[in-house]
């Protein structure tokens, strides 16, 4: 018998045995979807994050206080830095020389409403103060409108620029938003652009925000400022080590630190937060495959008692076969192929759920669209080594079989 005829009877088999076969290879379908889908999971994730991050300009780092940077490693209270206060940040915009632009901008309030005539926003609205380089650095595009002008942010005028989800809540039509008088936190602004779709994750949202110019966060929200933000754009990313080695130095002149004092601040890059990320979500795949090759372990104890009962209703076909010309090699053969296309037919539906369940998560949390060519191979791989595991046995018995005990038996 060569290897095709060997795929056909196996598949006359499952046919005869509908029932029991496709019992047997749901039970791998499920384990492998299980490893699929999270994995696909993670993976769609990771890609959006990681559009997401490059938006922010890969040419970009942030000056923060020390302690509030995300850090990876062992887990424990960090030493909290002193504020970076306003003089601090605008010393620091004029004393910096390096070829960068330079933006410094400030948290007003995580809580604020947004009302236009009869219309009102939840009380979410991330209010934001920034200067003219802030859109830039910060990766926005303005839709409709303007960005700040440099009398607006000197004085600290009530304008604002909307996120685009507030425009669409508030406004028929985004374009209509720009010139409207709306109420920010009790205070009214004019509208004087509106931004183009940014994105969200599950605990964020660009479009969820208005922007206001830097003085006017002071003025108005100044004791819920409690630091500043710094961020920098360099021109060329290869200069990205250069520009931070500088950026330190510029801001330990402008914090009037002294020769033998620490560094009470840190650098934040988008690309580090990404590979920290990463590295976290690293151990969750090595557990998801650990917990999945466990339950194709499980399978493959459920295949073999299948198989073994095969062998045993089929000792009859065994001695048919066997008193035909059939070698032990044969009948081998014929049982391992069978196996494998049983766990091969449960791979299959296993990694098209896994795939379809994996990007439905992943479009929940508002990831992408991917198909985990990686996992689909490591799919294939695993329900091939089950198959011949689980069939070794059965097989080896079957082929040890006496043909005329075969023929004989009942």
């Amino acid at each position: 018998m060569n290897f095709a005829e060997n795929i056909r009877i196996a598949f006359r088999s499952v046919r005869a045995n509908l029932l029991r076969a496709f019992l047997t290879f749901m039970i791998i379908a499920f384990g492998l979807m299980a490893l699929v889908g999270i994995l696909t999971a993670i993976d769609s994730i990771n890609s959006s994050l990681s559009s997401n991050f490059s938006s922010m300009g890969a040419n970009t780092f942030n000056i923060i206080r020390k302690g509030t940077g995300i850090k990876g490693g062992r887990r424990g209270r960090r030493k909290v830095g002193p504020q970076i206060t306003y003089d601090q940040a605008l010393k620091f915009k004029t004393l910096y020389e390096f070829p960068a632009v330079v933006s410094v901008s400030a948290l007003g309030t995580s809580f604020g409403t947004v009302k236009y005539k009869n219309e009102k926003t939840n009380p979410n609205v991330v209010v934001y103060g920034g200067d003219e380089n802030y859109f830039q650095v910060a990766g926005y595009e303005i839709e409709y409108g303007r960005n700040f002008t440099d009398n607006e942010i000197n004085t600290g005028r009530n304008v604002v620029v909307i996120g685009t989800e507030i425009a669409k809540n508030l406004f028929d039509k985004k374009q209509k938003a720009v010139g409207s008088i709306v109420n920010v936190s009790n205070n009214k602004y004019r509208v004087i652009g509106v931004l183009e779709e940014k994105g969200s994750s599950s605990t964020f949202s660009g479009d969820r925000q208005v922007f206001v110019p830097l003085v006017n966060v002071r003025q108005n929200y100044g004791s819920q400022t409690n630091s500043y933000n710094v961020s920098v754009q360099v021109n060329q990313a290869i200069d990205m080590d250069a520009a931070i080695d500088e950026a330190i130095g510029t801001f330990r002149k402008a914090r009037n630190l002294k020769l033998k004092e620490t560094d009470d601040f840190e650098i934040s890059k988008s690309d580090g937060l990404f590979a920290l990320l990463q590295e976290n979500t690293k151990f969750i795949r090595i557990a998801t495959i650990f917990v999945g090759i466990i339950t194709l372990f499980g399978a493959a104890i459920g295949l073999m008692n299948i198989m073994l009962v095969s062998v045993t209703e089929r000792t009859r076909e065994i001695g048919v076969c066997k008193a035909l010309g059939a070698t032990r090699k044969n009948i081998l053969l014929q049982f391992l192929t069978e196996a494998v296309v049983i766990c091969q037919i449960g791979g299959i539906v296993g990694i098209i759920l896994g795939i379809m369940i994996g990007n439905l998560v992943s479009i929940l949390l508002d990831g992408s669209f991917i198909i985990p060519w990686a996992w689909i191979i490591l799919g294939f791989i695993l329900c091939f080594f089950v198959g011949m595991v689980s069939g070794l046995y059965p097989a080896m018995k079957a082929s040890k079989l006496d043909p005329i005990e075969s023929l004989r038996y009942e």
